[in-house]
């Protein structure tokens, strides 16, 4: 993949994620591709829906399997701005999402590269190729703004 379609699809969640902080949600976005093409879209929403489970990777998750038809994402990247949690991280199992890309590290909820580190259990029955660090810096000042200004 080219760096400016990684760029470009990064680009969108990051847009993704600064709508969701304009809304008052924690700054993540997400969107899912399919054979260069974004099919599917997602920003945190969880206050404003009411839904704990109302994270960008689940919405975009479900926006893909939309747009598709089915409930399997084979084939299909995911890239969102911050590592994914626990909850989110077996979503992306299910769906068998084929490559995850991710911005900043999340060393609190992360269930990637931290915490849990889902994807390296024995019993998880789907890993995604795993790539991160995409536009971490980005991601990381807008959570960084995102918390400052609500101190």
């Amino acid at each position: 993949m080219s760096l400016s379609h990684a760029r470009k699809f990064m680009d969108e969640a990051l847009s993704l994620a600064k709508a969701a902080s304009d809304g008052g949600e924690v700054p993540v976005g997400a969107v899912v591709v399919k054979n260069g093409e974004i099919i599917g879209r997602g920003a945190n929403r969880p206050l404003a829906q009411n839904d704990p489970t109302a994270h960008a990777e689940i919405a975009a998750i479900r926006d893909a399997a939309k747009a598709l038809g089915t409930d399997r994402l084979t084939g299909c990247d995911l890239w969102v701005t911050l590592e994914p949690c626990a909850m989110c991280a077996g979503a992306i199992a299910h769906a068998r999402i084929a490559r995850l890309y991710y911005g900043a590290d999340d060393v609190k909820g992360g269930a990637v590269a931290h915490g849990p580190k889902l994807f390296t259990q024995p019993t998880i029955h789907h890993r995604p190729e795993i790539y991160s660090g995409i536009a971490a810096d980005d991601a990381a000042i807008l959570l960084t703004q995102f918390f400052k200004d609500r101190r």
